[in-house]
This record gives C-alpha cells, sequence and structure tokens, in this order.
C-alpha cells in the first residue's frame, strides 16, 4: 500500500488594508455626523424631542420653576407697595396697578431670557452640547426646543402674574381678546431677546460671567423704560433714551390693548423690534453653537 505525501499549500499573504487618502492640504474639513441635509418633517421631530427632553428635566427638578413661580409675585407686591405711593403719589394704588401690571408683562420675557443665558452655558460646560454634537440632528433643534420650553415657562409667570393683579384690583378696559393680545406681543418679543442671551450664553466662558454682562444690558433697558413711571416725570436726557427703549414700545403696547389707546404705532414698533433682533442674533447664534460644539 503506497503513502500518499500531503503536501501544505503556502498561506496566501493577506493584502494590506486600503488607506484613506488624506484630503490634500487646503481642503475643508470632512463635515460632522448631524450637518447633512435634514427634511423639515425631520427637523420638527428633533425639535419635539428635544423639547420633551427639556421639560422631563424640569418634571425631575421642580426647583427649576421657582423663578417663575415667584417673580411675578415678588415684583408685583414689591413695586405695588413699596413704589407704588412714592411713583403714583398716595391713594392712586389703582391706578398704579392698572398701570403696572403690563409693564410687568414686558419685564418678565426680558429676566426668563437672562436665566436661558446662564443655562446654556452650563450646559456648554458639562458636556451636554457635546452629546448634542454625536447625534444626526439639525444644531438649531437644540436651540430652538430650549426656547419653546422658555416661552411655556413665560405662559406660566403671565398667568401669575395677571392672578396677582386681579387680586390687587386689576381691570380689564378693553376686552378679554386685547388681553391675549398683550400676552402674546410680550411673548413673541421675550421669545427674540432668548437668541441675545444664547449667543452670550455660548460665547462667555463662565456662567457668572454671562449673569454679569446680562445685568448690564438688563438694569439700563428696565429702568430707563416706561414699565414703573410714565416718562413724562423723567429728565430730557432719560426721556430720549426711553422714547427709543424697545422694552418702552412693548410695554405702551401692552398697556394701552389692555387700558384702551392707539395702539397700531407701539405695536408695529415691537414686531419691528422682535423681527430685527432674531434676523441678526439667532443666524449668529446658530453659528456659534455650530463652532463652540
Amino acid at each position: 500500500m503506497s503513502t500518499g505525501t500531503n503536501t501544505a499549500t503556502p498561506a496566501t499573504p493577506a493584502a494590506p488594508a486600503a488607506r484613506t487618502p488624506a484630503p490634500p492640504r487646503g481642503s475643508a474639513p470632512a463635515r460632522p455626523t448631524g450637518e447633512g441635509r435634514i427634511t423639515a418633517r425631520a427637523h420638527l421631530r428633533h425639535i419635539g424631542a428635544l423639547t420633551r427632553r427639556n421639560v422631563l428635566q424640569i418634571k425631575q427638578n421642580p426647583e427649576a420653576m421657582s423663578d417663575v413661580l415667584l417673580m411675578p409675585i415678588v415684583f408685583t407686591l414689591l413695586f405695588v407697595y413699596v413704589f407704588g405711593g412714592a411713583i403714583s403719589g398716595k391713594g392712586n394704588q389703582q391706578d398704579y396697578v392698572n398701570y403696572l401690571i403690563p409693564g410687568l408683562m414686558a419685564m418678565m420675557g426680558l429676566n426668563i431670557a437672562m436665566g436661558m443665558g446662564t443655562g446654556v452655558n452650563d450646559d456648554v460646560k458639562k458636556g451636554v452640547m457635546d452629546r448634542f454634537r454625536t447625534m444626526p440632528i439639525a444644531r438649531s433643534s437644540v436651540l430652538l426646543a430650549k426656547i419653546i420650553v422658555e416661552v411655556g415657562r413665560m405662559v406660566v409667570a403671565t398667568a401669575i402674574l395677571l392672578a396677582m393683579g386681579f387680586l390687587l384690583g386689576f381691570q380689564v378696559a378693553t376686552s378679554p381678546l386685547h388681553l391675549l393680545a398683550a400676552v402674546g406681543l410680550s411673548l413673541v418679543f421675550g421669545a427674540s431677546l432668548m437668541w441675545i442671551f444664547i449667543l452670550l450664553g455660548l460665547s462667555l466662558q463662565t456662567a457668572q460671567a454671562v449673569q454679569g454682562v446680562a445685568m448690564l444690558v438688563l438694569m439700563p433697558l428696565q429702568f430707563g423704560s416706561s414699565i414703573f413711571a410714565p416718562p413724562e416725570s423723567m429728565p430730557d436726557w432719560l426721556r430720549a433714551f426711553t422714547d427709543y427703549n424697545p422694552l418702552s414700545n412693548l410695554a405702551d403696547a401692552a398697556r394701552n390693548l389692555v387700558n384702551g389707546g392707539p395702539v397700531a404705532g407701539s405695536v408695529w414698533m415691537t414686531l419691528g423690534w422682535a423681527a430685527a433682533i432674531t434676523l441678526v442674533t439667532a443666524p449668529l447664534a446658530v453659528a456659534r453653537f455650530r463652532r463652540h460644539t
């Protein structure tokens, strides 16, 4: 019986892995995940999912609503009982309540927007924005979802403000529809201000810096306006600033919608300010967010 000899076949060496050619010098870097073309339907779905996430965060941390719940009460009582007599004269508290409440509606959006800037800065420091970077979503959907939630918080704050006003004798001389129009105008303008503070939150290094710069903007706009006192009582140089202050336009528009008076000029001026602020700061905020993350 013959014995067969098995000859081992030498292994074929594996082909070397193909290397991805390096991009030529000077070419644009590869586009990161999530920056591809996203349909409008997908964009809306992303905004809805992120809005739900932000709402659930508030549900898990109810203390985040403390400013919204307490700020309208504190401001109303403070200005009506501490400053009301000095500004409007003794015995004219009722008139001052009708003057103040529409003005405070204008102030709610500014204060909530300021807090939004520090919140965005805090999310950047914690790496939350970097996690969004890895997702195939539009960058603007992250910021729009935050604005939607903050507008909802504004609605709650405004409702509490009006409830306090009615308890103190606030009266609507026109109609409920005019009151809703004043609330809607305040929400639109407040949403436009949020883009400014989002931009600050993404541009400055710390939340303390955001808060400090925001206060420098907040104080002159609030007290150099017609929110708390009629401009007629101010010196000429301050009255000139007050006349061009967008918060004065908003306060006057809300006040005339509720108490009666010409509204066309102040309403259109407020809407113009809101549109201009949004058109300028929203693209800058989205571009800064894209670069920052």
